[in-house]
């Protein structure tokens, strides 16, 4: 299980995605596509990701867990969708800004 903290870099052992730790701290069973994920750099298998953890990432994007510890921001698309454990990490919606009447 990785050890996170902000900066932290990762990558997919089952498909191209990145990510790049945002927010979190502590060992998090981070995975993406059903599989833990490698610290940046690792060498991977290779392999499809699990069904109902394909949904995909989009670069660019910041994906949390419900409770919003954990956050990271999506760095290289792929076709695993993000998670933490058995939960899928959501993507993060942007806050709107105020209006400047």
């Amino acid at each position: 299980m990785p050890s996170l903290k902000p900066g932290s870099r990762f990558t997919s052992s089952v498909c191209t995605t990145q990510v790049i730790v945002v927010k979190g701290a502590g060992e998090v069973d981070l995975r993406c596509g059903g599989a833990p994920m490698l610290a940046a750099g690792a060498a991977t298998d290779g392999g499809l990701p699990a069904e109902g953890a394909s949904g995909g990432t989009l670069m660019g994007k910041r994906y949390v867990d419900p409770d919003e510890t954990v956050e990271v921001l999506c760095t290289k698309p792929g076709d695993g969708s993000l998670g933490v454990g058995d939960a899928l990490l959501d993507l993060k919606e942007a806050k709107p800004l105020p209006a400047s009447d």
